[in-house]
């Protein structure tokens, strides 16, 4: 069943049912089992998937996602908003996602990178003709990233490498770097003032809303609240970000900083200017959709608001920036370094935080505009947007019939 409410979505677009039909499910799903003998472990027997949910614009692209709880049913969600994320902001992918049913926390890197290197076995046809191009996700690193190189010896057939075997200068902070841009853009023209100043409530420190509490501080916003799996910490007058970062390396966790120590249900009702989820799925629903303060959520993780919430959230006036522009500055900067990597040209930090900037600015405008224009929300205009690049990208391709 597709994410997408068509219904909804026609109220602003024309969406032909041929397009409809293609949209409502994924085009090819692989599903497979990794067997190793890996000692102390004896046999390891985990269950992986792979989406392709559409490659009219391009190669099926999205993360390999590594979880104890990985299932094929999310596997396409994650495709589906990969398809909608790239059309989005207009770069030459589709969307696809893999996972692989495991806790990578239970083996070690050597272990891991064995489990790694079946995968690419398992997935070499796909990988190697560049159908498929994963980068990492939750779960997996970069250095995974640069098994599936090593495996394949083609730079172009994964993101997200360390930039000392191909990878993209800015690529691990990218997707940091464009939700605080895109917090930066929202505060003008939703909330009608600078970002600088701005109170900004983070859950989940890990490398998405690590890298974006650090980009909210630098462009001047007052980080009062973060959080990671074990609870948080609160400054009413602004948290040091770099002092907070250094600390949870050395401590391994963040409540016992100096501050007040919150949980992260106090932290989703904060009253703050910006609140941004950037831990998991299914944090704001029907249940405390109602206590949410903010008078901004930007959705950092993927589906961290579910359909329930988000009707709360809507009826209560609070605005909601979707995933799918919020943090899509990670496939633009993945697309710079597929780019890089089939020209063998060479791109600095500074150029790769440029163009992520400018895509987002772009997408983020002409979602503005879809929302003005039909009187919806953020997050309807914004499937709206990508639903009709997606629908004159089949039409061009002959995929669609020009007339429905």
């Amino acid at each position: 069943m597709s994410i997408i409410d068509f219904e909804k979505v026609k109220t602003c677009i024309q969406v032909p049912t041929a397009a409809e039909q293609l949209l409502s499910k994924p085009e090819k799903e692989i599903s497979f089992s990794l067997n190793l003998v890996l000692r102390p472990h004896g046999i390891v027997l985990a269950d992986a998937f792979v989406v392709y949910h559409n490659t009219a614009r391009g190669p099926a692209k999205g993360g390999l996602r590594i979880a104890p709880h990985a299932t094929l049913e999310h596997t396409r969600v994650l495709a589906e908003l990969m398809s909608l994320k790239t059309a989005l902001v207009q770069i030459p992918f589709g969307g696809g996602k893999s996972a692989i049913r495991l806790d990578p926390r239970q083996y070690t890197r050597m272990e891991m990178t064995a489990l790694v290197k079946e995968y690419v076995h398992m997935l070499s046809g796909d990988l190697r003709s560049g159908a498929y191009v994963p980068a990492p996700d939750l779960g997996s690193t970069p250095s995974d990233m640069a098994v599936i190189y090593g495996e394949t010896h083609i730079p172009e057939s994964v993101t997200g490498k360390p930039p000392r075997v191909g990878g993209l200068p800015g690529r691990r902070e990218a997707t940091g770097y464009g939700v605080a841009h895109v917090a930066r853009l929202a505060c003008q023209a939703v909330l009608g003032r600078s970002l600088r100043g701005a109170s900004v409530a983070v859950q989940g420190f890990g490398n998405v809303g690590g890298w974006a509490a650090q980009f909210l501080s630098d462009f001047g916003a007052r980080v009062v609240a973060v959080s990671d799996k074990k609870g948080g910490v609160y400054r009413k007058e602004g948290l040091s970000v770099s002092e907070l970062a250094a600390h949870q390396d050395r401590a391994g966790e963040l409540p016992d900083f100096e501050g007040d120590r919150i949980t992260n249900e106090e932290l989703l009702a904060l009253d703050v200017d910006v609140l941004i989820p950037a831990a998991i799925e299914d944090v704001i629903h029907e249940g405390n959709a109602h206590k949410v303060a903010a008078r901004l959520v930007l959705e950092a993780a993927n589906g961290p608001v579910t359909p329930e919430g988000d009707a709360v959230l809507e009826s209560r006036g609070i605005p909601v920036i979707p995933d799918i522009l919020a943090n899509a500055g990670g496939v633009v900067a993945s697309y710079v370094e597929w780019h890089q990597a089939k020209s063998g040209s060479m791109t600095k930090k500074e150029e790769t935080y440029q163009t992520i900037a400018e895509q987002l600015e772009a997408a983020f405008e002409r979602v503005q505009q879809m929302a003005r224009s039909c009187k919806v929300s953020y997050r309807l205009a914004a499937t709206a947007v990508a639903v009709e690049e997606l629908v004159n990208t089949m039409r061009d391709r002959g995929w669609i019939p020009n007339e429905d």
